[in-house]
């Protein structure tokens, strides 16, 4: 089931399996697990980085380390979490929820657009499908709300 590099995942609770938050978006557990990443990636990665590339750079690395060091605390003990979808989680809310917070038309627009065609995937936060890191999108969507309100533009 696991190749070696399937154990560089998140391990919670273990002291070297938080060296797991550094790699996991960017291994897959199979080429149809790197497929159904790669899609949303792509798309949610370009939006979170094309208004503002110094915030969505910011954004990602809150998502990114926010939201793995929360699966770290809070995952099962004896599991791997590995994959983009925690990423892709948290750019969805911050692509959805930027526009409300720097109070842009532009940038609220795109967020419906970006609801309307991806929102059903935040249905993923709920615990569910066994072997799917539910805490990985939930995490990643909550990280991404909270760069969304971090990183907002600032009005005088």
């Amino acid at each position: 089931m696991f190749n070696r590099l399937d154990r560089e995942g998140i391990e919670p609770w273990r002291p070297d399996g938080v060296w797991g938050v550094l790699w996991a978006p960017l291994l897959h557990a199979g080429w149809p697990h790197l497929v159904a990443n790669t899609v949303p990636a792509l798309v949610l990665g370009f939006l979170a980085l094309a208004v503002d590339y110094r915030r969505g750079l910011a954004a990602t690395a809150l998502i990114w380390l926010g939201g793995g060091a929360a699966v770290w605390l809070t995952g099962g003990p004896g599991t791997v979490h590995l994959g983009a979808s925690g990423l892709i989680f948290g750019w969805l809310t911050y692509v959805i929820l930027r526009g409300l917070f720097n109070r842009r038309i532009g940038q609220i627009l795109i967020g419906v657009v970006v609801a309307a065609l991806y929102g059903a995937l935040l249905w993923g936060v709920l615990p569910g499908q066994v072997g799917v890191s539910w805490q990985s999108h939930l995490f990643g969507a909550i990280a991404g709300a909270l760069a969304a309100v971090w990183l907002r533009e600032r009005r005088d």
